[in-house]
């Protein structure tokens, strides 16, 4: 079974929307945490972090690696070891929070507000779930190579979510 399942999406208001994933991984929340909040753990499935100061305030850059824009902001939530968010431009608010499920298991309770027509939700509900399956990949000690990434699996993701929101 894949850790990741379809998200849900809501319009927030003129020209605004947020993305829910919630994310099952078979891995200790000690081994999820450095993923989401070191440059290394990041560029293993993400971005890389040009810029992360590890605390609530901290600047933070991130630059896509799949030919994506850098973006700046701030790390707007830092619990540790259970909630960090990063507000960073384009993206907004991007949220993770973590529940450890036993010793073994970690659940990653997702969010992302943002701007952005309407025409791009899909394309951002396609590229966060191929992120996760990455994150997946990361943790089982395969960090994706991005000289070698394509986005045949975002296309596949992407026709997903539209046909799914046609049901």
């Amino acid at each position: 079974m894949s850790p990741v399942s379809h998200a849900t999406s809501e319009s927030r208001g003129e020209g605004r929307w947020s993305l829910r994933f919630e994310v099952h991984l078979p891995h200790p929340d000690d081994e999820v945490w450095p993923a989401l909040t070191t440059p290394e753990g990041l560029r293993g499935w993400l971005a890389a972090a040009d810029v992360l100061e590890r605390r609530l305030g901290g600047a933070v850059t991130l630059r896509w690696m799949n030919n994506g824009p850098a973006v700046s902001g701030h790390v707007t939530a830092w619990d540790v070891e259970r909630v960090v968010e990063y507000t960073v431009a384009e993206h907004g608010r991007i949220r993770f929070h973590l529940e450890r499920v036993g010793t073994d298991s970690t659940v990653i309770r997702f969010l992302n507000e943002r701007g952005g027509p309407e025409s791009e939700r899909f394309d951002c509900l396609a590229a966060w779930h191929a992120h996760f399956e990455l994150l997946e990949s990361a943790l089982a000690g395969q960090p994706v190579d991005w000289t070698a990434w394509t986005d045949t699996r975002w296309a596949e993701l992407r026709a997903s979510y539209a046909a799914f929101s046609k049901t």
